[in-house]
C-alpha cells in the first residue's frame, strides 16, 4: 500500500507529456480478441487496469508482451476459454468489454459481473440489450452473465442512454456478425472513435463513429495491425487544473485540443489564459479567478471525470459555484475529504454548492475513487502545510506516474509505501 505526502507547491511550471488514454486502451486491448493476427498497441499507459486486461487476454489464450516503451504486443491464437472468472473481473469494470468480442468470435461467453470504482451504478443492461437484439440468448445468475449465439446477426439497436461501454461492446460484437448493425443514440466520445479506428485498421467496416449513429457491416475475419492510442484528455484536464490551482504556467504536450474543448471553455470562463498549439496547450494562471457553474454531461458536454478536480479549484475561488452531476449518483464522495482540508461545500441531491474560501489547509485524507483522489492531490498542492493522502491505489488506476510528472513541474510530493495496518 502507498500514500502521498504533499506540501503546498505554488507556481508549478515546466512541460509535461500526457500519456495515452486508459479509457481508450482498455477496449482496444479487448478488441484484439477479434483479430487473427498480431497487434501492436503503442502509447499505452502501463497502469494496473491495463496490466490486468493483458492478464485477462493471457487467461483466454493470447500471448501478450508488455514492453518498456509503453507498447504492448499481442499475438492472436485459438481462444482457449470463453469465461472470465470473478478473480479477474472484480479488479476492473472494463473486463466486461471482452463479452462482445468473445460472443462474436466463439459464439459464447460467461463473464462475472464487473468491479471498478464505487462511484455509482453503471448497469450493463444496455450491453445485454444489444447482444439480445443480435440474436444472443442471455442468462444471469450467481454473479455471472452468460450469452450464447451460434452466429450473431446484424440489427438496429437504439440505446436508451449514450453509454460509452455499451457502444464499444456492441460495436465490437457487430464486426464479425452477419449483415449490418446500426447503433442509434450511440456515445460520441473520442475513445469511441479511437476504438473504431483500431477496428477499421484490422479490417472492420465501420462508419459514423463520433456521431450518434454508427453503422457496422460484418466481415468474416479481422487481421492484426499497429495502432497508437489517443492522448488521455482527463489527465490533460487534471494538469490544466494543477496549473490553475497553483497559479502556475504549464505546457501540456501530446494532446488533442478538440478533445479538451469543454474543459478549456470552463477554464477560460474562470479566467485562466489558454494558448493552443497543434499538439500542445499552454496554461497561464496569473489572473484572479471568478466562480462558475458546471453541469456534467456526455461528450461533448463537460466530463463527469473532471467534476471532482474542478471542485478542488472552485473551493479556493471567491464566490459561489454550483456543480450538477447528471452521470453518476454517487460521485460526491470527495466532498467530505475536501471539507477536511477547509473547503466549504454543501450537497443537495445531485448538486453541490461550493463557497470559495481564502485558503485550504493540509490534512490527512483518503482517496475514495480515482478522480476523487486526483482532486485531493490538486487541493493539497494549494493547501497550507502538509497533506497525507491514503489509498492512492485508486489514483494509480488512472494516472501513470502522476507523482513523477508533478515533481518535474516543481510539486512537493512524495509517494511512500506503508504497512496495511498503518493505512487502516
Amino acid at each position: 500500500m502507498s500514500k502521498f505526502i504533499i506540501e503546498q507547491s505554488p507556481g508549478l511550471s515546466g512541460t509535461v507529456r500526457i500519456s495515452g488514454a486508459k479509457n481508450s486502451a482498455l477496449p482496444i486491448i479487448a478488441a484484439v480478441l477479434l483479430s487473427e493476427g498480431q497487434c501492436r498497441i503503442e502509447d499505452v499507459p502501463l497502469l494496473k487496469d491495463v496490466i490486468n486486461m493483458c492478464e485477462l487476454l493471457k487467461w483466454l489464450g493470447f500471448k501478450t508482451t508488455i514492453e518498456k516503451n509503453e507498447c504492448i504486443s499481442i499475438q492472436s491464437s485459438r481462444i482457449k476459454k470463453h469465461f472470465v472468472p470473478y478473480e479477474l473481473a472484480s479488479q476492473m469494470r472494463a473486463s466486461f468489454l471482452v463479452m462482445g468480442p468473445l460472443l462474436s468470435r466463439v459464439g459464447k461467453t460467461r463473464v462475472s459481473l464487473p468491479g471498478g470504482c464505487a462511484i455509482g451504478t453503471r448497469p450493463i443492461d444496455l450491453h445485454l440489450k444489444g447482444f439480445a437484439a443480435m440474436g444472443a440468448k442471455i442468462t444471469q445468475g450467481h454473479g455471472y452473465v452468460e450469452a450464447k449465439a451460434k452466429k450473431l446477426k446484424g440489427a438496429k439497436i437504439y440505446l436508451d442512454f449514450p453509454s460509452v461501454g455499451a457502444t464499444e461492446n456492441i460495436m465490437m460484437a457487430a464486426c464479425l456478425a452477419e449483415g449490418q448493425t446500426i447503433i442509434e443514440n450511440a456515445a460520441v466520445e473520442p475513445e469511441i472513435v479511437d476504438l473504431a479506428n483500431f477496428l477499421v485498421n484490422m479490417g472492420a467496416h465501420i462508419k459514423g463513429a463520433g456521431t450518434d449513429t454508427i453503422k457496422i457491416e460484418g466481415v468474416k475475419k479481422l487481421k492484426g495491425c499497429t495502432h497508437t492510442v489517443i492522448p488521455d484528455r482527463i489527465e490533460a484536464g487534471t494538469f490544466m487544473i494543477a496549473a490553475a490551482i497553483t497559479k502556475g504556467n504549464i505546457r501540456i504536450e501530446n494532446v488533442v485540443t478538440d478533445h479538451l474543448k469543454p474543459i478549456s471553455a470552463k477554464m477560460r470562463e474562470i479566467g485562466v489564459e489558454i494558448m493552443e498549439e497543434e499538439t500542445a496547450i499552454i496554461i497561464n494562471a496569473k489572473e484572479k479567478f471568478k466562480s462558475i457553474d458546471i453541469k456534467t454531461l456526455p461528450f461533448p458536454g463537460f466530463p463527469t471525470d473532471m467534476q471532482a478536480q474542478f471542485m478542488a479549484l472552485m473551493s479556493i475561488i471567491e464566490g459561489t459555484s454550483i456543480i450538477i452531476e447528471t452521470i453518476f449518483e454517487n460521485r460526491f464522495m470527495h466532498v467530505s475529504e475536501l471539507k477536511r482540508m477547509g473547503a466549504n461545500i454543501k450537497i443537495e441531491g445531485r448538486s453541490a454548492v461550493v463557497e470559495g474560501v481564502k485558503k485550504m489547509t493540509g490534512a490527512k485524507v483518503k482517496a475514495t475513487d480515482l478522480r476523487a483522489g486526483a482532486a485531493l492531490v490538486l487541493a493539497a498542492l494549494t493547501a497550507q502545510g502538509e497533506s497525507e493522502i491514503k489509498d492512492v491505489k485508486h489514483i494509480d488506476r488512472g494516472y501513470y506516474e502522476l507523482e513523477k510528472k508533478l515533481c518535474a513541474l516543481g510539486a512537493k510530493i512524495r509517494k511512500i509505501d506503508v504497512d496495511d495496518e498503518e493505512i487502516e
